[in-house]
């Protein structure tokens, strides 16, 4: 157990230096003060005598348990690496040109793993350095007591676990001496401030957490655990990953568990299932001493976990056999990390000389040995129980027991040459041509002892020089290790890659448990696929739901979604845009092919009626029609079929120029004319009636005119729309920008909105609607007589055409084939539209003038205009079939009194 006046010392933050100082000033005194036997022995401590003595702590035991400060032997990681100590010692003070006349002795401690039990050891490294006062002090004999005066320690190599080391550096640097760890690596010993007496030959946590970084990164996990065993070293080098890692930026933590110093009953199990409940984080930041980290994987091959855990572990695992052992299982795959480091051929040499005959300096080497050889000396009256067999002294350490360097062993050796060139630097400035100690180096000067440590560049091993910056910490180099199985199931640590400031790993040389070729993963989400992007999880980077890229949106980068510009469309898997394909009408398409066929037939029926009008021009039909009017009538007509054409063409400035004029010329022409026509007999029925002078402006030329201005109303509209907006082609991509990008289309087109076309043809509807009015105030007059009964019925179809034209035209603008259905409607409209005109006014006429020449005829009368009207009408009206007469003798009066009067009238023969 600790003293009481332990507890004054174990937290140096809560009290000064000057209190902690007093304390320990008491407490040697009385040590120092009690009287000593030139024979006495150090039961826990190895004291070598020399020169200069440095100091030693080694955890030659592990922790105790039950209220006992150590527990069980530790053959590697204690006395190895003691036997290091003492080999370099021996190197040393045989090396006539490093501190030439000058020996090297030893205090060696026994840390037992404990910080506590390290503090109160390495109390005696101090003692030297305080006055005592022994006038007080009685022999019971009345002689003069003898005090054994302390070894002045100048340094001290140690400790290994870095909770031991911060305690015992508080310590030390009360007295300024210098301390050189060979293992301990807590980022918090980097503080130079309060630890200003500290310095490593291991480079620290922080370059270590740096390389388990990379290693993470570069193997793809994003999602890990961590486990740390409760003090400064698990503690600091899990907060070291975590920092490291938020830097990174690509590393999150899903849980960090702490291993408590004095683990409970199923502790370890407790950890294991914590780690369970999150199966993607599969990999596991381990910063543990080897026990914790043994049994750990013990409770996970407990809870049947073989092959579940990916462990990468801290320098303290390494490449130790300890924690593995007979669980090679569970730990296959793990990689593991160790500070560069090589075999020291002469120690192995060394260490497997060594016998209880020729190492009797080494207190603890006896108990090695019987733990090494499983035997049992007769020492101490020790009596063998049954079954145990007795070390005979014959027992050579690798040949009846396994042997393997242990990792940190260099590190010693460095720690220990460290010390010693520093040494002899001192020596050569201050004691320059003096053999042995000099005055100024009687004793060491703690202070300038350290500066001639932390200049010290040397290289004890090849490849691994022995430095020190500013911080006392030594350069970052590690090797990355792998534990494997082989075909044979034999299990070996294999150097996989190296770290020297970045990451250099074989992945041909990687292997995962079940012969697995694929890394692992360790990941939260899954990666997204093409097109989707991450939505982070709101406080864990690595954890993110994917959403999809919709609609015209591509993928950026793996957060962000932005939509195409407006003339591209998304790629299949929303990767990138691609140009929107432009279309038009093509000649091919078979949307074209019906329009292109009504037109042709149209174009061709038209000019066979003006062929036989124009060949039969002074017959009394074509006379009695109106040729004029007619003529214009079929320009007209000619003019709708001719639109197809334009509508189908590729579209062009000068295309999309005719495009205006023609679309609604040709109707406007033809209505125009209907429109006069349809006037023109209403006027004359109606002023007959009430007068026997004939209309004004009934002429052909007066038709012409009237025609003419109708016309050129609808061509100054057009010649303003010029001038408004010029017309050119554009691509309309909004025009079948449907909701799913693949079906999205440019259109390329005129600059002809639905709009416009409206206005376009806005006129051509008013002449027709203004035309079908006429023709119903002359429905009744006489049909025999005039044209108005077919002009009516042409306007009455021509309005239905385009009221299912309006219809169709504007139900179907979101259509996918709004531009192929929209453009066949017009012209099929336009189309229909000529033939009903041409069907009903002018192919009876043909018919006529064709098949029954011999009704072509005209008869004279001398009866007035009035009279013609009236009799026309009264005829009609009492004999209703009075059309049947021959030749029409009412219909010949009417012509030829039109004809006295220079007028015409279409006479329609039944």
């Amino acid at each position: 157990m600790s003293p009481p006046w332990l507890s004054g010392v174990r937290w140096t933050k809560c009290y000064g230096s000057c209190s902690l100082l007093v304390l320990l000033t008491v407490f040697l005194a009385t040590l120092a003060a009690k009287p000593k036997g030139p024979g006495h022995v150090h039961l826990n401590s190895i004291r070598i005598d020399g020169d200069i003595t440095l100091g030693g702590l080694f955890p030659v035991h592990a922790r105790g348990h039950g209220g006992k400060p150590c527990g069980e032997l530790k053959k590697e990681k204690g006395i190895h690496r003691l036997e290091a100590m003492l080999f370099a010692l021996d190197r040393i003070n045989n090396d006539h040109e490093l501190l030439p006349n000058i020996t090297l002795g030893a205090r060696i401690l026994d840390t037992c793993s404990r910080d506590t039990h390290a503090l109160e050891q390495s109390l005696t490294f101090v003692q030297a350095l305080i006055e005592k006062d022994g006038t007080d002090v009685k022999c019971p004999d009345g002689g003069t007591p003898m005090i054994t005066k302390p070894e002045r320690v100048v340094g001290v190599i140690g400790a290994s676990s870095s909770s031991v080391s911060i305690m015992v550096a508080n310590i030390l640097r009360l007295f300024k001496i210098p301390q050189v760890s060979y293992a301990s690596t807590a980022p918090e010993l980097s503080d130079n401030t309060r630890y200003d007496f500290f310095s490593r030959v291991v480079p620290p946590d922080t370059y270590q957490a740096q390389a388990m970084v990379d290693i993470v990164s570069f193997m793809g996990w994003n999602y890990v655990s961590t486990v740390a065993s409760e003090g400064n070293y698990g503690e600091s080098g899990v907060d070291a990953f975590i920092q490291k890692s938020r830097e990174d930026g690509n590393v999150c933590i899903s849980q960090t568990v702490k291993i408590p110093r004095e683990p409970k009953v199923g502790e370890f199990d407790k950890i294991i299932r914590n780690l369970s409940e999150n199966p993607n984080a599969r990999v596991v930041i381990i910063f543990a001493n080897e026990d914790d980290i043994r049994r750990l994987l013990q409770a996970a091959k407990r809870a049947n976990q073989t092959g579940h855990f990916i462990w990468v572990g801290s320098d303290s695992w390494g490449s130790k056999i300890s924690p593995v052992l007979h669980q090679e299982e569970m730990a296959e795959g793990a990689i593991t990390i160790l500070p560069k480091r090589q075999s020291i051929k002469g120690f192995d040499n060394y260490f497997i000389g060594r016998t209880l005959e020729n190492n009797r300096r080494n207190v603890w080497f006896a108990e090695f040995w019987e733990n090494n050889f499983n035997c049992k000396l007769n020492r101490h009256g020790f009596k063998r129980g049954p079954g145990i067999k007795k070390c005979t002294n014959q027992e050579r350490i690798g040949k009846e027991s396994a042997y393997e360097q242990e990792g940190k062993v260099m590190f010693v050796i460095n720690a220990v040459y460290a010390m010693a060139h520093a040494l002899h630097n001192m020596h050569k400035d201050l004691c320059a041509g003096k053999v042995g100690l000099c005055s100024k180096m009687d004793p060491i000067d703690g202070t300038l002892l350290l500066k001639y440590i932390r200049k010290v560049n040397i290289t004890v091993t090849a490849g691994n020089p022995v430095q020190f910056n500013e911080n006392g910490d030594a350069p970052g180099r590690y090797d990355i290790f792998q534990y494997q199985l082989t075909a044979n199931q034999t299990a070996e640590y294999k150097v996989i890659g190296s770290w020297t400031d970045k990451l250099n790993l074989t992945m041909s040389l990687v292997q995962w448990p079940g012969g697995v070729q694929q890394v692992p993963s360790s990941t939260c989400s899954q990666p997204c696929k093409p097109g989707w992007r991450k939505k982070i999880v709101k406080g864990i980077p690595c954890c993110w739901h994917c959403e999809r890229c919709d609609g015209y949106q591509y993928q950026v980068d793996a957060f962000t979604c932005k939509t195409c510009n407006y003339n591209k469309r998304p790629n299949k898997n929303h990767t990138s845009c691609q140009p929107i394909p432009i279309i038009q009408l093509e000649w091919s398409s078979p949307w074209a092919v019906i329009q292109v066929l009504i037109a042709v037939l149209g174009i061709m029926a038209t000019l066979f009626v003006v062929v036989t009008f124009i060949r039969y021009n002074d017959t009394p039909i074509v006379k009695a029609s109106g040729r004029e009017l007619s003529y214009v009538l079929l320009t007209g007509i000619f003019l709708c079929y001719a639109n197809t054409f334009l509508m189908i063409a590729t579209p062009s400035v000068g295309l999309c120029s005719f495009r205006r004029i023609f679309l609604g010329l040709g109707m406007s022409i033809s209505y125009a004319a209907l429109l006069t026509k349809t006037n023109r007999i209403y006027r004359i029925f109606e002023q007959g009636k009430m007068s026997v002078s004939a209309p004004r402006f009934i002429s052909p030329a007066s038709q012409l005119v009237i025609t003419s201005i109708l016309i050129s109303v609808q061509l100054v509209g057009v010649c303003i729309w010029f001038v408004v907006d010029p017309p050119e082609v554009i691509i309309d991509y909004e025009d079948q920008r449907m909701a799913n990008p693949e079906l999205a289309r440019g259109v390329l087109k005129c600059d002809i909105s639905d709009l416009s076309l409206i206005c376009l043809l806005g006129y051509s509807m008013l002449l027709m609607v203004t035309c079908t009015i006429y023709a119903i105030k002359t429905r009744r007059v006489p049909e025999t007589f005039n044209e108005a009964k077919p002009i009516g019925f042409t306007m009455y179809t021509t309005c239905i055409i385009w009221l299912a034209f309006i219809t169709i035209f504007f139900g179907t603008s979101q259509s996918l084939e709004k531009m192929y259905i929209q453009t066949t409607t017009l012209t099929v409209s336009v189309s229909l539209s000529a033939s009903v005109s041409l069907g009903l006014l002018f192919m009876p006429k043909v018919y006529v003038v064709l098949l029954h020449p011999e009704q072509n005829v005209a008869k004279r009368s001398s009866r007035s205009l009035k009279a013609v009207v009236t009799a026309a009408t009264m005829s009609n009206k009492f004999n209703p079939k009075g059309s049947l007469r021959p030749n029409g003798e009412a219909k010949t009066e009417l012509c030829e009194n039109l004809e006295t009067q220079g007028e015409r009238v279409v006479v329609m023969p039944k």
